[in-house]
């Protein structure tokens, strides 16, 4: 099978793609999971959050893209299909407006597991990157470092889909050791989007591994699937070749005695300068 990743099209379990590998089997075990974050660099945990809440907030997500006319009015609001002309929409922000979704990612399993994961009193940045990502798009690769650098560097990504997501959707895709790799934690990783006008590292997955080595792994996920990873590994998106949206966001978590990026945090938080 081949799946479009960045702007390649690579052969699943091939040369250059594989299947990312579930920590459900540690889930119960805190210095298990450490160890595995640090050896693999991310966790996937399939069921992390509650099915039956994650799909509610999807429920209000879309209800919202649909009185703002992005979606087919011909089709049921759960397919999430994409009107003609819409494109990409971007919810980045407190989604006060979302509390199905906020229930989910400020909720107390989720708190809970970030005190136990970190051995401190953990938070979570207020603002939320909430994306409904449309047919032909895809994200680039990136370090998370370079858009939230200026607080401690122990946060963590919790990306989570907001519905089944299948291949041809286009998930979340990492570079396997690319916390490892120095040169360009460095270079690229110690750059700031909003001081130093950068963006994403390269759309071309295998400008990466042919000059840093590594190689790419994705997977299918479930609603309720959690990939949690730090701030130094290199991801980007499948394509998303089908016609419906796919919905996912993106929250932060830290240690609360650690410095916070001022960017991101309070009511009102300020996100990128413009």
């Amino acid at each position: 099978m081949l799946l479009k990743v960045g702007n390649r099209e690579l052969e699943m379990d091939g040369q250059h793609l594989e299947e990312l590998r579930s920590s459900n089997d540690i889930i119960h075990d805190i210095a298990a999971l450490r160890e595995r974050m640090e050896e693999d660099g991310y966790l996937l945990i399939r069921g992390f959050h509650d099915r039956d809440k994650v799909l509610t907030a999807r429920t209000s997500i879309l209800e919202k893209m649909a009185q703002m006319g992005k979606l087919d009015r011909d089709t049921q609001l759960e397919e999430g299909v994409m009107a003609d002309g819409s494109k990409t929409i971007f919810f980045g922000g407190t989604n006060e407006d979302l509390p199905a979704l906020l229930n989910v990612l400020n909720g107390d399993h989720i708190m809970r597991f970030f005190d136990e994961y970190l051995g401190d009193q953990s938070l979570t940045y207020h603002y939320k990157w909430l994306r409904a990502v449309g047919k032909g798009d895809f994200t680039g690769a990136h370090y998370d470092i370079v858009y939230m650098g200026r607080g401690t560097q122990n946060v963590y990504t919790v990306w989570s889909p907001l519905g089944d997501v299948s291949y041809e959707m286009g998930g979340l895709a990492i570079c396997l050791g690319s916390h490892r790799f120095e040169k360009l934690k460095a270079s690229y990783g110690s750059k700031d989007a909003d001081r130093d006008g950068v963006n994403h590292y390269t759309d071309d997955p295998l400008f990466i591994t042919e000059k840093f080595g590594g190689k790419w792994a994705t997977t299918e996920f479930q609603a309720g699937d959690v990939l949690i990873f730090g701030m130094f590994l290199m991801h980007c998106s499948l394509e998303n070749t089908t016609n419906q949206y796919r919905i996912s966001v993106d929250a932060r978590y830290q240690s609360a005695n650690e410095k916070v990026d001022e960017r991101w945090s309070g009511k009102k938080p300020k996100g990128h300068s413009k």
